[in-house]
């Protein structure tokens, strides 16, 4: 048994691939509609008939799509996620996750261990960040992968774990597209919000926030962490950031929301906090993920707070949230 199963973990590399096949190419919403012929989808999206027909028959033999006595294909549940428009859509993500930019590093985890050097840069020849910015492809895939539902259970315990009564102005630091400080904002009509992220990211968020009806409240501004925040505020999240940095970077990011947050305000962190033992742990393969493409990494909870200290801030709760947690601080 102990041999199948290791031995099921060396193959994943097939099974991410064959999915992402299937979901670059929209497999899953050609056939929401009923089953259809390899030949009709190899018309449909230009591809070589009996080899889309050869991947299709094995992830049929997975249990994705199924394979009809006619010889069409047909959508089965574990397939249904990876159509575009159903709730808690995987499909964006099974595409990132395919794309080189984001499986090649792993191929170079070896050397990373050796040097410590981020194995993206060393394939690329350049980081990820900068790699993002030079590749609009790569880029608006990203963005999408960010900006997708994925989170949405993550938003949902927030709101619901979190108390955020008693903050006048939240400043989301990072905040994307929005999802979150609207979320905030609608929960809580009394309060202020300002959505902090890169210009080219604001711009984008903007329809979102007056389509959550809360334009009125949140103001939208934007800039780079790693210089300043904006000031004024006696709440600061971050969900989902300082594991994108090294402990040097992520030292900048709290340091300036140290000098900008009021006396008696919050942080409040939203990130993966690392278990002791050997339970199983997706968290401690997220760390290598951001170990190999950026350099980065997830934290235990000695390691944040040290990670705070180093910032001029005090760890005073840490609360589980599904596989993430909610890290609060305060101004020393």
């Amino acid at each position: 048994m102990s041999q199948l199963s290791l031995s099921e973990m060396i193959s994943g590399v097939k099974y991410t691939q064959l999915v992402y096949v299937a979901a670059k190419f929209g497999i899953a919403d050609l056939l929401k509609n009923g089953p259809r012929s390899p030949d009709d989808l190899a018309e449909s999206i230009g591809a070589n008939r009996r080899n889309l027909y050869r991947v299709l028959r094995a992830l049929a033999s997975l249990g994705i799509f199924a394979e009809n006595q006619d010889g069409t294909f047909e959508l089965t549940v574990k397939a249904e996620p990876l159509q575009s428009d159903v709730p808690e859509s995987v499909r964006v993500r099974a595409i990132a996750w395919g794309e080189e930019w984001f499986y090649r590093p792993w191929g170079g985890l070896l050397d990373n261990v050796k040097t410590d050097q981020p194995a993206f840069d060393r394939i690329f020849h350049m980081g990820f960040w900068e790699y993002l910015g030079s590749n609009s492809e790569a880029g608006k895939a990203f963005d999408q992968l960010m900006t997708t539902n994925r989170f949405s259970g993550d938003l949902t315990a927030v709101m619901s774990t979190y108390d955020f009564s008693g903050i006048s102005r939240i400043v989301d630091v990072g905040g994307g597209q929005g999802w979150l400080i609207s979320a905030i904002l609608k929960a809580n009509p009394d309060m202020q919000g300002v959505l902090f992220d890169r210009p080219t990211v604001i711009e984008g968020a903007r329809r979102l926030v007056e389509s959550e009806g809360v334009s009125d409240r949140c103001e939208l501004v934007g800039g780079s962490f790693f210089e300043s925040v904006p000031a004024g505020g006696d709440a600061y999240i971050l969900r989902s950031i300082l594991h994108n940095w090294n402990d040097s970077n992520a030292t900048v990011i709290l340091q300036n929301c140290r000098q900008a947050i009021t006396d008696g305000g919050r942080l409040i962190i939203v990130d993966n906090v690392l278990s002791t033992g050997n339970d199983p742990s997706s968290s401690k393969i997220a760390d290598i993920q951001m170990m190999v493409i950026l350099g980065a990494l997830e934290r235990t909870e000695s390691e944040f707070r040290g990670l705070l200290d180093a910032s001029g801030f005090r760890l005073t709760k840490v609360m589980p949230i599904q596989n993430r947690s909610i890290i609060e601080g305060e101004p020393e």
